[in-house]
């Protein structure tokens, strides 16, 4: 799309002077047409100081050049997102901002904040497809505090900080994100998480652990499993009640299991 298409009013604007400031913002459309960001923003630059020293005569033209500025950098950004430049994308985006408010144009300022976070959230999801578990941390936390109420940015946070082994921070992250709409989704993480603790600590032979882990899994999402890890590890500790209260739990959960007749 053009840029600039407009045609200055002649008034006391001498015509070398409207020519150039034309000419050089047909450039700048030329050059952003051909993907020349930094040539086009020179373009319209130069054509902008045209325009500002003529005064009133050239307000309009001097306008249309911030605007083109303005969408010049903005394009820049989303097109380094595209290329999944997160980076540079941020960058860029940061410069839009910066420049915008200069011009006063806050409707681009607003643009380009917006899409801040989903550069992050995009950034987060490429190093957690990639197991980059740090940087994953580091971009999704700040999807979360640009918008604290983002709440897949939490659950992917707490997936991130699960595989780093920090339980802990993985399960704040992920009751963040049952506060803020992903309640299902977080349970079901959470749970799958002490199942996997409650399975560790069988390996080392910490039956108690295994049991409390067991059981704290299934108060954010009832498992089979965990149950039948609580059962033996307190078959192992010898509290045979116990045992056999967590093995009907168990079946009542799965009552088609195949190992069914061996517990019963």
């Amino acid at each position: 799309f053009l840029l600039f298409a407009a045609v200055m009013a002649a008034g006391v604007m001498s015509a070398q002077d409207i020519n150039k400031a034309i000419e050089l913002a047909n450039n700048g459309n030329e050059a952003f047409q051909m993907g020349e960001y930094g040539l086009a923003i020179d373009a319209f630059k130069s054509s902008l100081a045209i325009a500002e020293g003529l005064g009133e005569a050239g307000a309009e033209h001097a306008a249309t050049c911030k605007t083109a500025i303005c969408n010049i950098h903005l394009a820049n950004a989303k097109n380094l997102l595209k290329a999944a430049d997160y980076d540079g994308a941020i960058a860029k985006l940061n410069e839009t901002i910066t420049v915008a408010e200069g011009y006063g144009a806050a409707e681009t300022v607003a643009d380009a904040s917006s899409l801040i976070p989903n550069v992050y959230m995009a950034k987060g999801n490429a190093s957690l497809k990639a197991k980059d578990m740090a940087d994953a941390i580091a971009s999704y936390t700040k999807v979360t505090e640009l918008n604290p109420a983002n709440g897949d940015a939490y659950l992917r946070l707490g997936r991130a900080l699960a595989a780093s082994g920090k339980v802990n921070e993985a399960v704040a992250a992920y009751e963040s994100a049952t506060a803020n709409g992903e309640e299902a989704d977080a349970k079901k993480q959470l749970s799958n998480l002490f199942l996997k603790m409650a399975q560790a600590k069988t390996k080392v032979k910490d039956y108690q652990g295994a049991i409390d882990n067991a059981l704290k899994a299934n108060s954010y999402l009832e498992n089979a499993n965990a149950y039948k890890i609580a059962a033996s590890s307190a078959q192992k500790m010898g509290n045979n009640a116990q045992c056999i209260e967590f093995y009907e739990k168990y079946l009542a959960v799965k009552p088609n299991a195949k190992d069914a007749a061996g517990v019963t």
